[in-house]
């Protein structure tokens, strides 16, 4: 089971080279599992950034949101209250940005191993991580 970092997640649907091996790998077998998880903050995130023009899309965000729920191996999780609290009672040392918490406090609460190339988060020794 792996939740997917917002970044990975969009580098994934693109079919960008940016992702490593061990990640797409990871990807490519929870596809025939149904294991990919995506918190709902990533969409947050996703328009958020297309609305500054940090991030384009071949389409309208709410679109491409629409057609990745549509994907069967791909499931969302809302942030709920649990995963809402336990974003602010990580244990350890962690940066303070929300959305990353909450990725993080989401793999948790799953038990699932997050995707992400981010080096702060893979650093954090609390959540299991693969790059």
């Amino acid at each position: 089971m792996i939740v997917l970092d917002t970044h990975v997640w969009v580098w994934w649907i693109a079919a960008s080279k940016e992702l490593s091996r061990r990640a797409r790998e990871r990807i490519e077998s929870g596809m025939g599992t149904g294991a990919i998880y995506v918190s709902s903050i990533s969409c947050w995130e996703v328009g958020m950034l297309v609305s500054r023009g940090r991030l384009e899309l071949t389409m309208d965000a709410a679109d491409w949101i629409a057609r990745c729920e549509a994907l069967p191996f791909l499931s969302f999780v809302p942030v709920d209250n649990e995963v809402a609290l336990r974003s602010t009672r990580l244990p350890g040392r962690l940066h303070d940005d929300p959305a990353d918490r909450i990725i993080i406090a989401t793999a948790l609460s799953l038990g699932a191993t997050l995707v992400t190339k981010d080096r702060r988060i893979r650093a954090y020794e609390h959540v299991p991580t693969v790059w």
